[in-house]
Parts: structure tokens; C-alpha cells; sequence
């Protein structure tokens, strides 16, 4: 090999060490394969270093270490598949290269092509690992236990074990472990886990519960409707499996040529290791070795070059400007998205309830009832209570303010009294619903109709301020939106939450629809109704009831600061929840598309240049290694401009 080759693998194994150190080797024991494929390049690398200062056993012993170390796995899988299918295939193409570029003197080639092939393998089975993980930290937020009660008696049972019908208890703080429905007491319940919404969602007897969801602040008993492998929550885990197990077009095509391909490619080479001897007068040798170079220069060793480093420059660059993909095919997929699906809560908005207006009755002074409306919420854990609490911090102008007897009324409000006065903060229905609505002209209803959620504080029997909520779109949303537009992609909101709010955060986001009230399933199956209409959708969520959905879209993007499970499903995170970044995924997904299209051009003319000037017997055996190896250093120098 020349200097010049040695010199453009040193950056393409630091780059692939840049990107895989952070994420795979804090669990090298897990991922064999792909410390298999950077020692076999490692070996590789020290073999170049000694040439010349080496003898050639020596030589030829560490370039077999490579073989073994780096084509062990790949050979393994080739042979137990070509057993199993009774077919052949590409892994077993590439060791038979592999050994005839050895066979003829080549070591370092035949090398070459084993780690290249070994680091695909190794990707693969990374990927793989990660999708397993997603599917783990989601079985990991249902509970494996339940409180059953039977006659007033309480035991703690395996969930796997309630029926129909049980009746559980569930206290406040604790998530619930199976879907039913109240028929004692009632409490506040976060939805998140199912619904994304951050503002949790008073129940009562009647209402139905969701495993998963958690109640903040009221015990409730809950009467089983379904088998816990029935529930709302399973059907998320199974839909997240059954999306992830869906093959990709560009997979199936290859899966089903590439028996052909190996077939095609090994008759060529026997034909051609006997036919020139008896039709053309060739001696055996010469055909034997015409056979070699065409096993050589008919090996996809360009073809893979074509498209691993300029898919690794995409990444890292990617990387280095806050966007993570999981794999090349994420990359090359992104350019093609037609719309784009966003989740509301946490990613089109800051995921947290602001208060973004106050109003306060004229004969009430606007400090005092801000102080003593957030010391009463600040003892409430409820979001909208924090919220409350937040805004009224800095009102602390209040002299002997005594609190007593603070109460939350699940669902509804808290009450407290405040030197002997009694305060009541919560909903309409609970400080008075005609009051309520009657105050300040009747600006409630105006709020609400924005999307807001209404929070009422009353003294005595008087409504003294309101408070509006709402999850307020993020800074650089609008931004976002717009850059889109521009690239001909259509935007879709799809939420959980009710019509009014979906419909003003869809208007001010800028987006072109919404569908509203969607439940996980509901978001998968709009998702695929994109897909129908669209043919290549992308989906940009956070939470866990979004992993359904990001795995059943072309292109799954996440929120860094999403959930794990969001995390681990999608196939892109936003690292910095930086959503313009998308747009320049977009451009650098282009780009890389048009880098790797010119690879494969290159690569198959070359390639079937030195195949027609092999039997035409105008190229040796070191013109067609140099021709083959050039054109993928070529190649790799061409996907390598991806890192600028």
C-alpha cells in the first residue's frame, strides 16, 4: 500500500473512534463485534507502519490475525446463514475475496476488505442493541406489583396475577400499574406517560386510568377492565417492537439480490479459471490468474467505501452542530421527508405550563394576593401550582401573612385559610362557576378559547384574580416552522390535548394542520396516514406515548431532552432541543445523498471497467488491485469532503 492510502485511513478510524467512543465502548462487553472490527483496522494500521522493517512471516502473521479478529464474526454469520438458507451470500463473498486477494500476494488488500465489511456488521449490531434497550426502558416504567384488595383485605400481588374485576388500591404518588376505572375516591392523575400532556387531568369515580400514569395527589381504587397484557401501555411496547422490526425498502431489495449477486459473481470466476484455457488457448495458469484478479476487482469493496465514510463525515458533522444519527440510513432517508409530524408538549412548546396572564379585582391590592396566592401553592406539587408559585415569587410584601390549614381537594383546587380568611385556588367549578366566569367581564372565556388553561384564586366569597396558563411554544418554534416551509415540507401537529388548545398553538406555531386528542395508537395510525399520503414522513417527539409513533415514521427524531425511551426509539435526537436544526439535517442529508450517488457511479464504472479490461487481458494483477484500491481511496476522499 502507498503512503497516501495510509494517511487516509489514519482520519477515517479516528472518526469512526470520535463517534463510537462516547456511545459504545461504556459497554465494550456488549458490543464485541465492533471492538473486533477496530482491533482487526488497528492491526492493519501497525502492519503499514513496519513494512520494510518486518520479515515477511511476520508480516503475513499479523495481516491473518486481522483476518481472524475482524472476519470472524461476519465469516461465522456468512456460514450459519448459507447453512440455514441454503444460499449463498455477500458475507461469504467477501471472505472468498478476501482469501483470493491473499492467495495472489495481496494481504493487506484482503485485509482491508474484511475490516471495512466488519465495521458494517458492527453498525448493524449496534443498532440493534439500541432498539432492544428502547423496548427495556419502556417495560421498566410499568409496575410489576399492585396492592389487590378482597373484602377489605389488602395483599401485594404480581400484576401478571390480576383479573378482571380486582379491585387495587393506588395512593397518591404511586403509578398505576393496570388500565381500569375509579370506583373510589379521586385525585389528580399525570397522563404524561400516555397522552404527552405536562398538565395533569382530574379523575374521579367513573373515569377511566391508564397503567403507567401516575396519581399525584389522592388515593384512589381502581377495578381492573383489562389483562395486564392488554393494557394501553403494552400496546404502546408492542407497537414500538412491531415498527422496529419493519425492514426498509433499500433492505429488502438488497436481502433478495444479494444471493443472486454472490452467485453470478463466483460462476464468473470458476468459468474463468477453466473456459480461457480450453477456448482460447490461455495457459491454466494465465486463467487461474485472471480468475484472481476478477474474485478481486469484482469484490463491492468500493461500493462499500462509497457509502461508510461519507456516511460517518455526515454523522460526525451532524455531531459537532447538535444533531445525533443513529445510522447512515437515517442520514440518507431525511432528504426525502415530504412532512414532518410534531408532538405539542415538549417539543413544539417548553413542555411546562407558564402563567402568561393575571387579573386582579379592583378593590384588592395586586401584591398581597399574589404573595398569599403562591405561599398556598407552594405547598401543592401540582404543575400548575408550581407555576403559580414561580410568578408570585417575587410579590413577598406581605406583613404577619399566617397560613392554616392548607387542603387539597384532588382534581380541583386547594383552600387554606390566611389570618382567618378562607382562600380557594383551583377551577371554575370549584371557587364558584358563575362567578368565576362573570369576573373581570367575562375574560375567562376569551383565555380559554386561546388555549388557556384558567386557574381561579377566591377570598371568602369573592373572586379576587384569575390566573392563565399555558405551555408556551419555544423560542425558536416559529423559526423552525418557517425554514421547513421553505423546503416544501408539510407540517402536522398531532396532540393529545383538547381542540381549543391544539388549534391556537397550531395557529401561532405557523403550523399547516393539527388533529387533536390523539392518543398513542391514534398517533401511529395518523403516522401511517401520512406515510400513505406522503410516501416519506418524519415524526419530532418527547415522550414516551411519541416512541410509537417515531418508530412507525420513515425518520424518527427526538427531543435530547425527551424521555429515554423517546431517546432510544427515535432515529435522530436534537441534542440541544434546537428545532431549526432540523432544516440543516435536511440540507446535509442532500448533500450526503448526492456525494454517495456519485461513489456508486464511480465505483460501478471502474469496476466494470477492470472486469471488461481483465478478459481483454490489458490489465495485470497489480494495475487492477491499484485500479480497485484507487477508486475506493477515491471514494472515501469524496464522502470525506461531508466533514466540512
Amino acid at each position: 500500500m502507498t503512503t497516501n492510502s495510509k494517511a487516509l485511513f489514519l482520519p477515517k478510524l479516528h472518526l469512526f473512534k470520535s463517534f463510537f467512543t462516547k456511545h459504545s465502548f461504556k459497554r465494550s462487553i456488549t458490543h464485541a463485534e465492533l471492538i473486533a472490527a477496530l482491533l482487526s483496522g488497528l492491526i492493519i494500521l501497525i502492519t503499514w507502519s513496519l513494512e520494510g522493517t518486518i520479515s515477511s512471516t511476520a508480516w503475513v502473521i499479523l495481516h491473518l490475525i486481522a483476518f481472524v479478529i475482524g472476519g470472524y464474526a461476519k465469516a461465522k454469520e456468512g456460514i450459519q446463514e448459507t447453512i440455514a438458507n441454503r444460499d449463498l451470500n455477500v458475507e461469504m463473498l467477501m471472505i472468498f475475496a478476501a482469501i483470493g486477494s491473499a492467495s495472489i500476494g495481496y494481504w493487506t488488500e484482503g485485509a482491508i476488505l474484511i475490516f471495512i465489511f466488519a465495521l458494517s456488521g458492527a453498525l448493524e449490531t449496534y443498532t440493534l442493541k439500541k432498539s432492544d434497550k428502547a423496548i427495556s426502558s419502556l417495560m421498566d416504567l410499568q409496575p410489576e406489583q399492585a396492592l389487590r384488595t378482597t373484602n377489605g383485605q389488602e395483599e401485594i400481588v404480581p400484576v401478571s396475577e390480576l383479573k378482571l374485576h380486582d379491585t387495587i388500591l393506588v395512593r397518591a404518588g404511586e403509578r398505576i400499574p393496570a388500565d381500569g376505572v375509579i370506583v373510589k375516591g379521586e385525585t389528580a392523575i399525570d397522563e404524561s406517560a400516555i397522552t404527552g400532556e405536562s398538565v395533569p387531568v382530574g379523575k374521579i369515580s367513573s373515569h377511566d386510568v391508564f397503567a403507567g400514569t401516575v396519581a399525584l395527589d389522592g388515593s384512589i381504587s381502581i377495578k381492573i377492565t383489562k389483562h395486564a397484557d392488554e393494557t394501553l401501555f403494552q400496546k404502546i411496547i408492542q407497537m414500538v417492537q412491531s415498527a422496529q422490526e419493519e425492514k426498509s425498502p433499500s433492505q429488502l431489495f438488497i436481502e433478495r439480490f444479494e444471493g443472486t449477486y454472490v452467485k453470478v459473481v463466483l460462476a464468473v470466476v470458476a468459468i474463468m479459471m477453466f473456459l480461457p484455457y480450453f477456448v482460447f488457448g490461455w495457459t491454466l495458469s494465465e486463467s487461474i490468474y485472471r480468475a484472481m484478479i476478477l474474485l478481486v476487482v469484482a469484490s463491492p469493496c468500493a461500493l462499500v467505501a462509497s457509502i461508510m465514510p461519507a456516511t460517518l463525515s455526515a454523522i460526525s458533522n451532524s455531531a459537532k452542530n447538535g444533531i445525533l444519527f443513529k445510522g447512515g440510513v437515517h442520514v440518507e432517508n431525511l432528504s426525502h421527508i415530504k412532512a414532518i409530524a410534531f408532538d405539542k408538549t415538549g417539543t413544539l412548546t417548553n413542555g411546562t405550563p407558564e402563567v402568561t396572564d393575571t387579573y386582579v379585582h379592583t378593590n384588592r391590592n395586586k401584591e398581597n394576593v399574589f404573595a398569599i396566592a403562591g405561599a398556598i401553592e407552594k405547598e401543592s406539587i401540582h404543575p400548575l401550582a408550581k407555576a403559580i408559585s414561580a410568578y408570585s415569587a417575587e410579590f413577598t410584601d406581605v406583613h404577619d401573612m399566617e397560613i392554616q390549614h392548607v387542603t387539597t381537594v384532588s382534581g380541583n383546587g386547594v383552600s387554606a385559610f390566611v389570618n382567618n380568611e378562607k382562600w380557594e385556588i383551583g377551577k371554575a367549578g370549584f371557587v364558584g362557576e358563575q362567578d368565576a366566569f362573570n369576573f373581570q367581564g367575562g375574560i375567562a372565556k376569551e383565555l380559554a378559547e386561546q388555549g388557556k388553561t384558567i386557574v381561579f384564586v377566591k377570598a371568602n366569597d369573592e373572586i379576587v384574580a384569575l390566573y392563565a396558563l399555558k405551555d408556551t411554544i419555544r423560542n425558536n418554534t416559529k423559526q423552525a416552522i418557517k425554514m421547513l416551509k421553505k423546503h416544501g415540507v408539510h407540517t402536522i401537529m398531532l396532540t393529545g390535548d383538547n381542540e381549543t388548545t391544539a388549534k391556537a398553538i397550531s395557529a401561532e406555531a405557523g403550523i399547516d394542520h393539527y388533529i387533536a386528542e390523539c392518543l398513542p395508537e391514534e398517533k401511529v395510525n395518523h403516522v401511517k396516514q401520512l406515510r400513505t399520503k406522503y410516501e416519506n414522513v418524519a415524526m419530532v417527539g418527547d415522550g414516551i406515548n411519541d416512541a410509537p409513533a417515531l418508530a412507525s415514521a420513515n425518520v424518527g427524531i427526538a427531543m435530547g431532552k425527551g424521555t429515554d425511551v423517546a431517546l432510544e426509539t427515535a432515529d435522530v435526537v436534537l441534542m440541544k432541543n434546537d428545532l431549526p436544526k432540523i432544516t440543516n439535517a435536511i440540507q446535509l442529508s442532500g448533500r450526503m445523498n448526492r456525494i454517495i450517488k456519485q461513489n456508486v457511479v464511480f465505483s460501478l464504472s471502474v469496476i466494470l471497467l477492470l472486469i471488461a479490461s481483465n478478459f481483454l487481458q490489458l490489465v495485470d494483477l497489480p494495475l487492477g488491485v491499484i485500479g480497485h484500491e484507487g477508486s475506493t481511496i477515491l471514494v472515501i476522499l469524496n464522502g470525506l469532503r461531508l466533514l466540512k
